[in-house]
């Protein structure tokens, strides 16, 4: 294919069209760290900020891709166009999680209303991967209603979706100890939907009452958004459309309320401040910068200076 052909300009328009090749070329970009990625940004920033993106995120075993599937599903039976973004929490050579995304949503496969992709986290904490923002543009641009980022499952630290969503499905089942974990992993501090699938079990009717109860604990100034608690049998698609009715819901509350716009520039705010902080570290790491931080580190040991000295004195450099 031409060079022409593989510019971001025409990579955007394609993707805009629907075509699957150039969405993924966009966003290997993004992965890829790109030369062109400055360029490609550039080019998908005119259509980006029409998309409601959704993160779902739960322990392992909880039935995340099975629920993505079918809430993929629902969307479409709703004449939505879907992104997905399915977080691998393994090596990118490995294949890890891939596969299993893959047969789980296969048959969504050949749907050109629905784009999936796994991204590998690379070891990095909160749940998605560092790129993962900026695939988001590419999704956005190319016309999603709706995407939906699937996290590797949530833990302690695993929290970051909160500030990348619009809205966040927090995931639980029955029988796994969810109530108490939810509570230590302060998940109850970044749902705005929680969906108890596999609620075919027994105990779903309890984890439902248990999540009820700590929620109403919480402190909420007047008028804010109530998180709902749902049930679900994703594996039947039993429950999707109530989820669905729930995100609907509070996006009309966000964008009413201003939480929206509030969430909207945070997580830009976080792209920039990633961004910045990747080119700041590259400077040091250049020829010279990292032999500049050895020495700087040198007279932090010594005692020569403090750290907050020569911090500003790398800055300044």
């Amino acid at each position: 294919m031409s060079r022409r052909a593989e510019s971001p300009d025409d990579l955007v328009a394609r993707a805009r069209d629907g075509e699957a090749r150039a969405i993924g070329r966009l966003i290997s970009h993004v992965e890829d760290g790109s030369p062109l990625l400055r360029e490609v940004m550039a080019a998908l920033t005119p259509y980006a900020g029409g998309a409601h993106v959704v993160g779902l995120t739960g322990s392992p075993g909880v039935g995340k891709s099975t629920s993505t599937s079918a809430l993929v599903t629902e969307l479409r039976r709703r004449d939505l166009r879907v992104g997905v973004l399915a977080v691998d929490p393994s090596s990118p050579f490995s294949g890890g999680a891939l596969l299993g995304d893959r047969i789980r949503m296969s048959e969504h496969a050949t749907d050109p209303g629905v784009f999936i992709r796994s991204m590998a986290a690379r070891g990095h904490l909160g749940g998605v991967s560092r790129a993962t923002p900026q695939a988001l543009r590419v999704l956005d641009a190319a016309g999603c209603d709706v995407i939906i980022v699937e996290t590797v499952g949530v833990g302690q630290s695993e929290v970051e979706i909160a500030r990348l969503a619009d809205t966040t499905i927090v995931l639980l089942a029955p029988g796994m100890g969810d109530g108490i974990q939810a509570a230590k992993a302060g998940i109850l501090e970044i749902g705005d939907v929680y969906v108890v699938n596999k609620a075919d079990r027994d105990g779903a009717d309890q984890v439902r009452r248990d999540l009820r109860s700590m929620l109403s604990l919480a402190q909420r100034p007047e008028g804010a958004w109530l998180p709902p608690v749902l049930k679900t049998v994703a594996s039947e698609g039993q429950g999707t459309a109530e989820v669905v009715d729930a995100v609907d819901e509070h996006r009309v509350w966000a964008e009413e309320s201003g939480e929206l716009a509030r969430r909207r520039v945070r997580r830009a705010r976080d792209e920039i401040e990633a961004i910045a902080l990747t080119a700041l570290r590259e400077r040091w790491g250049s020829v010279g910068g990292g032999d500049r931080l050895d020495t700087l580190a040198s007279h932090v040991v010594d005692g020569t200076t403090d750290p907050y000295a020569a911090a500003d004195a790398l800055l300044t450099d």
